[in-house]
């Protein structure tokens, strides 16, 4: 009896090879999505294709590429020295320093800053993990304390005097508090002192500047509270490595300059996007939930038309100049700070942002 014959099954198609997004390639490198950036398009250190929804999709050997670039950059090397090599050249420099790591030793880590932290809500700040991951070297909090008068009783320490800074939280900011700050710093026998302010006036911040301290109004943006405390853990412990300096990644001159337009000074930068291009922006898909790419957009066209709607109110009433000028440099740091935001979504979604 003859066989009938078996049914014909096609043939799977060979399954598409994996590709990966930016902000999974930055994870896996141990590298912010913004380095990938600069590397991509900077130096076309790696070349990834691009989807239909714009984002930009690397493959296995991407991945592996931007990961021994990243250890590379790591013992040393300068990307752009790196980025026109082949692979087998970039693995033979990277068997180079395995087989010289028995006989190198690696330099001891610098003291930690040991502070003194005056005041709760900062104490709890240092602690967030946005802010320790920004640290090469966390520093060690000696005691946290209530008030100036708590810091400033020389019973306060058990094991006596024994910090490279007092940092001071002060929602507000009054002159006559520098003696206590002094006697605080005298207590501890803190070597430097700094101080973290919400609310002060010009004069104010001159005494404690004119008395030795550090002053800075308090930093709305993570990274550059690491970046001023880093600052001042290369004047306080020897061989400290400034935070902005290890990770220059996490340093953001554009909140820095924000934070300095909310003290009334500075001057105020050009907007880097435009309303066709914020409106363009906005409308593109996105992989969040909860549509922040398309929020942050519009909120920013919002401050802007308000930053350029307060500049117009400050010419035509001169009685009220000194009011919306203020208006438009809060505005104007809002805008700045808003800007950044706005770049760091684009990169972490692979959105394209002229």
């Amino acid at each position: 009896m003859p066989r009938s014959p078996r049914p014909h099954t096609p043939a799977s198609p060979a399954a598409a090879p994996p590709t990966f997004r930016s902000g999974a390639v930055a994870r896996l490198a141990g590298m912010p999505v913004s380095t990938l950036r600069i590397w991509e398009q900077r130096y076309r250190a790696v070349a990834p294709t691009t989807a239909p929804t714009g984002h930009r999709q690397y493959s296995a050997q991407d991945v592996d590429r931007v990961v021994l670039l990243r250890q590379l950059t790591g013992h040393g090397h300068a990307i752009g020295a790196l980025a026109a090599l082949g692979m087998e050249q970039l693995r033979e420099l990277s068997r180079t320093h395995a087989a010289a790591a028995p006989a190198a030793s690696e330099p001891p880590l610098p003291a930690a800053l040991r502070i003194v932290v005056v005041g709760q809500a900062m104490a709890r700040r240092l602690e967030r993990p946005a802010v320790v991951q920004r640290w090469r070297q966390a520093p060690v909090v000696v005691a946290v304390l209530d008030s100036l008068a708590q810091a400033a009783q020389p019973t306060a320490q058990p094991g006596g005097p024994s910090a490279d800074l007092l940092l001071w939280h002060a929602p507000t900011l009054h002159a006559d508090a520098l003696a206590e700050l002094q006697a605080a710093q005298a207590a501890w026998g803190a070597r430097h002192l700094a101080v973290a302010y919400r609310f002060a006036g010009a004069a104010a911040r001159d005494a404690f500047v004119n008395g030795g301290a550090s002053v800075v109004r308090e930093p709305a943006d993570d990274a550059a509270l690491v970046a001023w405390l880093g600052s001042l853990a290369l004047n306080v412990v020897p061989g400290e490595v400034d935070a902005a300096a290890e990770r220059p990644q996490h340093t953001d001159p554009w909140s820095l300059q924000a934070l300095e337009l909310g003290l009334g000074g500075g001057t105020v930068p050009a907007s880097r996007f435009d309303d066709a291009t914020l409106t363009e922006f906005a409308s593109l898909s996105s992989d969040v939930a909860c549509e922040c790419p398309s929020h942050v957009a519009d909120l920013l066209m919002q401050i802007a038309s308000f930053e350029r709607y307060s500049a117009s109110c400050a010419s035509r009433n001169p009685e009220d100049v000194e009011l919306h000028t203020s208006l438009q440099r809060v505005a104007s740091a809002a805008r700045i700070l808003f800007e950044t935001a706005l770049q760091r979504v684009a990169a972490a979604e692979g959105l394209p942002l002229r």
